[in-house]
């Protein structure tokens, strides 16, 4: 654990908070390795049997933290960024989402891999992928479309639109929307009522609810390859030039 990220519990029930606030709780691969352990560990406990994940102060995430990404080593066969996809996508038993601020980018596309999505009456949620010269991660390609629909996926994907919490509700990628004093409140009440549940239901109910996505793993792995790739690319050089340079980024 480090002071970004944070590990509470309480009972039977862990909250990680990325508390990243000067950052805009932007997350870096030391911050994913992290949360990849903070999972895996949850997972492999006997007594915890609810997870929650919230952002600091008046953020969720604001996503990848780019000049960090920048300069990672991507070589790596399984790098933190992996690691935590793998561990919330593959997660046996309940990760629950308090959105209590923006979620952006992997703000909103983690939240695809949750069982339980709540979110703040002032929360929004974006996926500026193309905007920055990248490409969709976390199976989000295939898992929102399949939530949303095609259309209504593009719009997020392509032309880069934002959806309120209560848009976010009517889609369906958000289970309720709470007045924004109230989240943390309600969804530690939710987590305590998942935690007293019958442990194996739960797990096996979790399971059968997901038996459609055997190819999550694939679609990730797929779209990992293509993210890395434009990286490298000169759309994201351009991208990482013009936020240094305070100016808007040409494509011509």
């Amino acid at each position: 654990m480090t002071d970004t990220i944070t590990l509470e519990t309480d009972g039977r029930v862990t909250l990680l908070t990325i508390n990243r606030p000067q950052k805009r709780n932007a997350i870096t691969q030391q911050m994913y390795g992290v949360m990849a352990d903070a999972l895996k560990a949850y997972e492999a406990s006997d007594t915890q049997r609810a997870f929650v994940i919230t952002g600091a102060e008046d953020y969720f995430t604001a996503g990848n933290d780019l000049q960090d990404f920048s300069t990672a080593d991507h070589t790596e066969d399984l790098p933190p960024v992996a690691r935590f996809l793998e561990a919330i996508s593959t997660c046996k038993k309940p990760v629950i989402a308090a959105v209590n601020g923006p979620a952006i980018g992997i703000g909103l596309t983690m939240l695809l891999h949750c069982d339980l999505v709540y979110a703040a009456a002032s929360a929004t949620f974006t996926a500026p992928f193309v905007k920055l010269g990248l490409v969709p991660e976390a199976a989000s390609s295939m898992l929102l479309s399949a939530s949303v629909g095609m259309a209504v996926a593009n719009d997020i994907l392509l032309a880069g639109r934002s959806l309120s919490a209560e848009e976010a509700h009517n889609y369906g990628l958000v289970s309720r929307v709470f007045d924004d004093g109230e989240l943390q409140r309600q969804v530690a009440e939710i987590a305590k009522h998942v935690a007293a549940s019958a442990p194996e239901a739960i797990k096996l109910s979790k399971s059968l609810i997901r038996h459609q996505r055997d190819q999550v793993a694939v679609h990730m792995q797929r779209e990992s390859d293509l993210f890395v790739a434009q990286l490298k690319s000169p759309e994201f050089a351009e991208v990482v030039s013009a936020m240094m340079q305070k100016r808007t980024p040409s494509f011509s």
